[in-house]
């Protein structure tokens, strides 16, 4: 199931010493609001290449703002593929940083309806039940559209480029990884490091204009 582990963060959370302060508007969730474009790309550099998600506002508005709002603030930055199962999802959307994790732990939006499948390829928001999405997404790799359309995951968007490079991403731990997600949001990536180096991660996202 795509679920988020419902985290109660700790109110002093883990940081190394040297972790750099986290960019002001990421700590505030309220003043990332901006409506997206109609259609809109999002590039995403990674460890295994690059791959490009094209987003339709129609398909699910909300989700659509969202994840526009969180590219456009470089939330995506150094973010952690810590889910890969082959033939189902990549899933990511936890901040290496766990001081913005805290920060939009309660920054949720409302559902959207579904009004495209889950079908390969498709990019969709994870959640922790009804109206619960905050910053976690998954792509799917295989034909999800039967168990994931009825529970209400509305994708937003499709990778278009670079196929090959999710599908290329280290899957090697399985679940084991989505089990800790709340070391991962407590502690960031000094705990994915220790305990799962060879996870592939997000070098930078950014809009294509």
């Amino acid at each position: 199931m795509i679920r988020v582990a419902l985290v109660a963060l700790a109110a002093a959370v883990v940081v190394g010493p040297a972790a750099a302060a986290a960019p002001p508007q990421l700590l505030h969730p309220s003043s990332l609001h901006a409506k997206a474009p109609a259609v809109y790309r999002a590039s995403f550099a990674t460890t295994k290449g690059t791959f490009v998600v094209t987003v339709h506002r129609a398909w699910s508005p909300l989700g659509a703002d969202r994840f526009y709002n969180l590219v456009q603030a470089h939330f995506f930055d150094g973010v952690t593929f810590f889910r890969v199962v082959k033939g189902f999802v990549v899933q990511f959307g936890i901040s290496p940083d766990p001081a913005i994790s805290k920060a939009w732990q309660s920054a949720t939006i409302k559902d959207d309806p579904v009004k495209t499948s889950n079908t390969p390829g498709t990019i969709t928001f994870a959640d922790g039940g009804p109206q619960t999405r905050t910053t976690q997404v998954f792509v799917n790799l295989g034909d999800n559209s039967g168990n994931l359309d009825g529970l209400g995951f509305s994708p937003f968007g499709k990778v278009t480029s670079g196929t090959s490079v999710v599908n290329k991403l280290f899957g090697g731990y399985g679940e084991q990884p989505s089990n800790d997600q709340q070391q991962i949001a407590t502690q960031g990536n000094a705990f994915l490091r220790k305990t799962f180096p060879k996870l592939d991660s997000i070098r930078t996202a950014r809009i294509l204009h």
